[in-house]
């Protein structure tokens, strides 16, 4: 994607939007209509949405009331209303682009279009000011979780993705609110994901000929520097709990910098 003017980039990643957190929307909303408006272009590298079970997730309260459980607003409500924010920011002017996440890899065309973005392939090599990112999701790079990287294979295959789409839109939210309710206890999948492995992130970036990488995923924000090579690692989002977090990479003719969404707690006595 070309971006547009002369603002940041930015980069942000694992939303968890779902309408059973509905400060992090919050959060989302004011994002777009706020930083977002004065971007050159935003990259929303995966895990923007709790679960992404289908792109007909934007015609489910037309065809019955489907609601995820313990949420108020049915599931086509919020997944449009959530697209439709996402479409104002592109009208503005400002490029989206979308890389699907581990729990949204079922975003598609319909989605693309809704929303006004553009989808990413995982990964790819984004040049801006002169220099060049690697960008991904980054749960390809926890090699060490052997059973996960298993499932990855399957379910991301293109007859993994076609089997799933075949049960009946009310199964598939049952099977994602079955794992929702696993992994939410206590906000524990905040911090459930296996670290990416050094040796997967150099072959990554060798295989790009690139020195830097923006990713995601793990939940372990930080800029870690090797040599030559620098990997920042995005900000999960959770502003439905205390002390809330969330942020984004800003890209801008400084550089890199992180930049912290969450309210200030102010200092330790």
């Amino acid at each position: 994607m070309t971006p547009r003017g002369d603002g940041p980039a930015l980069f942000i990643s694992d939303l968890h939007l779902s309408p059973a957190l509905p400060r992090t929307v919050q959060v989302f909303e004011d994002f777009l209509r706020g930083p977002a408006r004065e971007a050159s272009i935003l990259f929303i590298l995966g895990d923007l949405f709790e679960y992404w079970i289908g792109d007909d997730m934007l015609d489910a309260d037309r065809a019955h009331d489907a609601r995820a459980e313990g949420c108020a607003e049915p599931l086509g409500v919020f997944a449009r209303r959530m697209t439709a924010a996402m479409a104002a920011l592109s009208a503005s002017g400002v490029p989206i682009a979308v890389m699907r996440g581990n729990r949204d890899f079922l975003l598609g065309r319909r989605f693309a279009q809704a929303a006004g973005a553009v989808m990413l392939d995982d990964p790819c090599v984004f040049s801006f000011l002169g220099q060049a990112l690697v960008l991904s999701h980054g749960d390809q790079l926890c090699t060490d979780d052997v059973g996960y990287q298993r499932f990855r294979r399957i379910a991301h295959s293109p007859l993994g993705k076609a089997f799933f789409l075949t049960l009946p839109l009310r199964l598939r939210m049952g099977i994602a609110d079955r794992i929702r309710r696993r992994s939410a206890a206590k906000g524990a999948h905040r911090m459930a994901y296996a670290d990416a492995n050094a040796n997967a992130i150099a072959a990554l970036l060798d295989a790009a000929g690139e020195r830097t990488l923006v990713h995601g995923h793990t939940h372990r924000p930080a800029r870690h520097a090797d040599g030559r090579r620098v990997r920042w690692v995005l900000p999960d989002w959770e502003f439905d709990i205390d002390p809330p977090r969330g942020g984004y990479l800003q890209w801008d003719a400084h550089g890199l910098r992180a930049i912290d969404l969450a309210p200030s707690t102010g200092a330790p006595d």
